[in-house]
Protein backbone atom coordinates (compact mmCIF):
# COMPACT_ATOMS: atom_id res chain seq x y z
CA UNK A 1 0.00 0.00 0.00
CA UNK A 2 1.28 3.46 -0.94
CA UNK A 3 1.52 6.10 1.80
CA UNK A 4 2.21 9.85 1.78
CA UNK A 5 4.13 11.54 4.60
CA UNK A 6 4.01 15.30 5.09
CA UNK A 7 7.54 16.23 6.15
CA UNK A 8 6.79 19.92 6.76
CA UNK A 9 6.99 19.54 10.56
CA UNK A 10 9.20 17.57 12.93
CA UNK A 11 6.62 14.90 13.78
CA UNK A 12 5.73 14.28 10.14
CA UNK A 13 9.39 14.18 9.16
CA UNK A 14 10.23 11.69 11.92
CA UNK A 15 7.36 9.38 10.92
CA UNK A 16 8.19 9.69 7.23
CA UNK A 17 11.86 8.84 7.81
CA UNK A 18 10.87 5.87 9.98
CA UNK A 19 8.50 4.44 7.39
CA UNK A 20 10.79 5.18 4.45
CA UNK A 21 13.67 3.44 6.16
CA UNK A 22 11.47 0.41 6.83
CA UNK A 23 10.47 0.36 3.16
CA UNK A 24 14.10 0.54 2.02
CA UNK A 25 15.09 -2.26 4.39
CA UNK A 26 12.24 -4.33 2.95
CA UNK A 27 13.56 -3.85 -0.59
CA UNK A 28 10.75 -1.46 -1.57
CA UNK A 29 10.89 1.85 -3.45
CA UNK A 30 10.44 5.31 -1.96
CA UNK A 31 10.17 8.86 -3.31
CA UNK A 32 12.10 11.69 -1.67
CA UNK A 33 12.71 15.39 -2.34
CA UNK A 34 16.14 16.67 -3.33
CA UNK A 35 17.31 20.20 -4.02
CA UNK A 36 16.86 19.73 -7.79
CA UNK A 37 13.92 17.35 -8.42
CA UNK A 38 12.15 14.52 -6.60
CA UNK A 39 13.92 11.17 -6.70
CA UNK A 40 12.86 7.54 -6.64
CA UNK A 41 15.11 5.66 -4.24
CA UNK A 42 16.08 2.13 -3.31
CA UNK A 43 18.66 0.26 -1.24
CA UNK A 44 21.88 0.69 -3.21
CA UNK A 45 23.13 -2.66 -1.93
CA UNK A 46 20.09 -4.65 -3.09
CA UNK A 47 20.30 -5.69 -6.73
CA UNK A 48 16.61 -6.63 -6.70
CA UNK A 49 15.60 -3.21 -5.34
CA UNK A 50 17.72 -1.41 -7.95
CA UNK A 51 16.14 -3.55 -10.67
CA UNK A 52 12.69 -2.57 -9.36
CA UNK A 53 13.73 1.11 -9.48
CA UNK A 54 14.81 0.84 -13.12
CA UNK A 55 11.64 -1.04 -14.04
CA UNK A 56 9.45 1.59 -12.35
CA UNK A 57 11.09 4.26 -14.51
CA UNK A 58 11.01 2.14 -17.66
CA UNK A 59 14.79 1.89 -17.93
CA UNK A 60 17.29 -0.92 -18.34
CA UNK A 61 20.60 -1.82 -16.75
CA UNK A 62 22.43 0.39 -19.24
CA UNK A 63 21.18 3.39 -17.23
CA UNK A 64 22.49 2.82 -13.70
CA UNK A 65 21.18 5.18 -11.02
CA UNK A 66 23.41 7.57 -9.10
CA UNK A 67 23.96 7.05 -5.38
CA UNK A 68 23.02 9.78 -2.92
CA UNK A 69 25.16 10.07 0.21
CA UNK A 70 24.72 11.89 3.53
CA UNK A 71 28.21 13.36 4.01
CA UNK A 72 31.48 14.23 2.31
CA UNK A 73 33.22 11.53 4.31
CA UNK A 74 31.20 8.87 2.47
CA UNK A 75 33.19 9.60 -0.69
CA UNK A 76 36.14 7.46 0.35
CA UNK A 77 33.91 4.62 1.50
CA UNK A 78 32.29 4.23 -1.92
CA UNK A 79 34.96 5.45 -4.36
CA UNK A 80 38.25 3.61 -4.85
CA UNK A 81 40.21 6.70 -5.92
CA UNK A 82 39.22 10.34 -5.39
CA UNK A 83 41.45 12.85 -7.20
CA UNK A 84 42.03 16.19 -5.51
CA UNK A 85 39.98 18.02 -8.13
CA UNK A 86 36.97 15.85 -7.27
CA UNK A 87 37.44 16.60 -3.57
CA UNK A 88 37.64 20.30 -4.38
CA UNK A 89 34.39 20.12 -6.39
CA UNK A 90 32.64 18.25 -3.59
CA UNK A 91 33.88 20.82 -1.10
CA UNK A 92 32.61 23.66 -3.28
CA UNK A 93 29.22 22.28 -4.37
CA UNK A 94 28.12 19.67 -1.83
CA UNK A 95 25.53 19.53 -0.58
CA UNK A 96 24.13 20.63 -3.92
CA UNK A 97 23.46 19.91 -7.56
CA UNK A 98 26.67 18.21 -8.66
CA UNK A 99 27.07 14.48 -9.36
CA UNK A 100 30.62 13.11 -9.56
CA UNK A 101 31.43 9.86 -11.37
CA UNK A 102 34.38 8.01 -9.79
CA UNK A 103 35.87 4.49 -9.78
CA UNK A 104 33.79 2.38 -7.39
CA UNK A 105 35.27 0.50 -4.47
CA UNK A 106 35.68 -3.02 -5.91
CA UNK A 107 34.94 -4.62 -2.54
CA UNK A 108 31.39 -3.25 -2.36
CA UNK A 109 28.61 -5.82 -2.63
CA UNK A 110 26.25 -4.01 -4.98
CA UNK A 111 24.93 -4.18 -8.53
CA UNK A 112 23.68 -0.85 -9.87
CA UNK A 113 23.64 -1.97 -13.50
CA UNK A 114 26.18 -1.56 -16.28
CA UNK A 115 28.42 0.92 -14.46
CA UNK A 116 31.76 -0.29 -15.94
CA UNK A 117 33.23 -0.18 -12.44
CA UNK A 118 32.16 3.38 -11.67
CA UNK A 119 29.71 5.03 -9.30
CA UNK A 120 27.98 8.41 -9.64
CA UNK A 121 27.83 10.15 -6.24
CA UNK A 122 25.96 13.21 -4.98
CA UNK A 123 25.17 14.80 -1.63
CA UNK A 124 21.82 16.60 -2.07
CA UNK A 125 21.06 19.96 -0.48
CA UNK A 126 17.67 19.10 1.01
CA UNK A 127 16.97 18.60 4.73
CA UNK A 128 14.47 15.75 4.20
CA UNK A 129 16.85 13.88 1.88
CA UNK A 130 19.80 14.33 4.23
CA UNK A 131 17.78 13.21 7.25
CA UNK A 132 16.72 10.09 5.36
CA UNK A 133 20.24 9.33 4.14
CA UNK A 134 21.63 9.69 7.65
CA UNK A 135 19.11 7.03 8.69
CA UNK A 136 19.42 4.62 5.77
CA UNK A 137 22.93 5.18 4.47
CA UNK A 138 23.62 5.57 0.73
CA UNK A 139 20.62 5.14 -1.57
CA UNK A 140 20.37 4.48 -5.28
CA UNK A 141 18.26 7.41 -6.49
CA UNK A 142 17.11 8.47 -9.95
CA UNK A 143 14.69 11.23 -10.93
CA UNK A 144 11.10 10.39 -9.95
CA UNK A 145 9.52 10.13 -13.37
CA UNK A 146 8.83 7.72 -16.19
CA UNK A 147 11.60 7.84 -18.80
CA UNK A 148 10.81 10.51 -21.36
CA UNK A 149 8.57 12.56 -19.05
CA UNK A 150 9.63 15.68 -17.11
CA UNK A 151 11.14 15.08 -13.69
CA UNK A 152 8.75 15.65 -10.79
CA UNK A 153 9.16 18.77 -8.65
CA UNK A 154 6.41 17.76 -6.19
CA UNK A 155 5.56 14.46 -4.52
CA UNK A 156 2.15 14.40 -6.20
CA UNK A 157 3.70 14.78 -9.66
CA UNK A 158 5.88 11.80 -8.82
CA UNK A 159 2.86 9.78 -7.73
CA UNK A 160 1.04 10.54 -10.99
CA UNK A 161 3.87 8.87 -12.90
CA UNK A 162 5.01 6.13 -10.51
CA UNK A 163 1.81 5.25 -8.65
CA UNK A 164 1.84 2.20 -6.41
CA UNK A 165 5.25 1.02 -7.61
CA UNK A 166 6.43 3.23 -4.72
CA UNK A 167 5.59 2.32 -1.11
CA UNK A 168 6.37 5.62 0.64
CA UNK A 169 6.27 9.19 -0.68
CA UNK A 170 8.07 11.79 1.42
CA UNK A 171 6.40 15.12 0.69
CA UNK A 172 8.84 17.97 1.16
CA UNK A 173 6.90 20.54 -0.86
CA UNK A 174 7.93 21.95 -4.22
CA UNK A 175 11.65 21.68 -4.99
CA UNK A 176 14.08 23.37 -7.36
CA UNK A 177 12.97 26.93 -6.54
CA UNK A 178 16.45 28.09 -5.51
CA UNK A 179 17.86 27.12 -8.89
CA UNK A 180 14.89 28.69 -10.72
CA UNK A 181 15.61 31.98 -8.93
CA UNK A 182 19.19 31.71 -10.14
CA UNK A 183 17.84 31.64 -13.73
CA UNK A 184 18.95 28.06 -14.35
CA UNK A 185 17.06 26.45 -17.24
CA UNK A 186 18.19 22.85 -16.59
CA UNK A 187 16.82 21.57 -13.28
CA UNK A 188 18.83 18.34 -13.00
CA UNK A 189 22.20 17.99 -11.32
CA UNK A 190 25.33 18.56 -13.37
CA UNK A 191 27.26 15.31 -13.91
CA UNK A 192 31.05 15.29 -14.17
CA UNK A 193 33.24 12.29 -14.91
CA UNK A 194 36.42 12.21 -12.82
CA UNK A 195 37.49 8.66 -13.72
CA UNK A 196 40.19 9.75 -16.18
CA UNK A 197 41.61 12.09 -13.56
CA UNK A 198 41.57 9.25 -11.05
CA UNK A 199 43.45 7.02 -13.50
CA UNK A 200 45.95 9.77 -14.28
CA UNK A 201 45.38 9.61 -18.02
CA UNK A 202 42.90 12.39 -18.77
CA UNK A 203 40.88 15.37 -17.63
CA UNK A 204 37.52 16.01 -16.01
CA UNK A 205 34.58 15.72 -18.42
CA UNK A 206 31.10 17.18 -18.13
CA UNK A 207 28.65 14.41 -19.00
CA UNK A 208 25.47 16.41 -18.44
CA UNK A 209 24.94 20.14 -18.11
CA UNK A 210 22.75 21.02 -15.16
CA UNK A 211 22.33 23.47 -12.30
CA UNK A 212 26.10 23.89 -11.74
CA UNK A 213 27.52 25.75 -14.75
CA UNK A 214 30.64 24.88 -16.74
CA UNK A 215 32.18 28.15 -15.59
CA UNK A 216 31.56 27.37 -11.92
CA UNK A 217 33.31 24.03 -12.36
CA UNK A 218 36.22 25.60 -14.24
CA UNK A 219 36.68 28.15 -11.46
CA UNK A 220 37.37 25.25 -9.09
CA UNK A 221 39.41 22.85 -11.24
CA UNK A 222 40.94 25.17 -13.85
CA UNK A 223 42.74 23.42 -16.69
CA UNK A 224 41.79 20.01 -15.33
CA UNK A 225 38.43 20.44 -17.13
CA UNK A 226 38.27 19.35 -20.77
CA UNK A 227 37.68 22.22 -23.17
CA UNK A 228 34.95 20.35 -24.98
CA UNK A 229 32.27 18.55 -22.98
CA UNK A 230 30.10 15.62 -23.98
CA UNK A 231 26.43 15.15 -23.12
CA UNK A 232 25.40 11.89 -21.52
CA UNK A 233 21.71 11.45 -20.79
CA UNK A 234 21.99 8.00 -19.21
CA UNK A 235 22.61 9.18 -15.65
CA UNK A 236 19.94 11.08 -13.79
Amino acid sequence: MTSFYDCSDDDGLAEGIKQARAAVENGDLIVLPTDTVYGIGADAFSAAAVTSLLEAKGRGRQSPPPVLIPALTTLDALAETVPQEARDLAGAFWPGGLTIVLPAQPSLAWDLGETKGTVALRMPNNPVALALLRSTGPLAVSSANKTGLPAATTAHEAEEMLGDSVVAYLDGGSVGADYAEADVTETSSTIVDATALAAGDGKLRILRHGVISDEQIRQVVGDALETESAEDSQQT
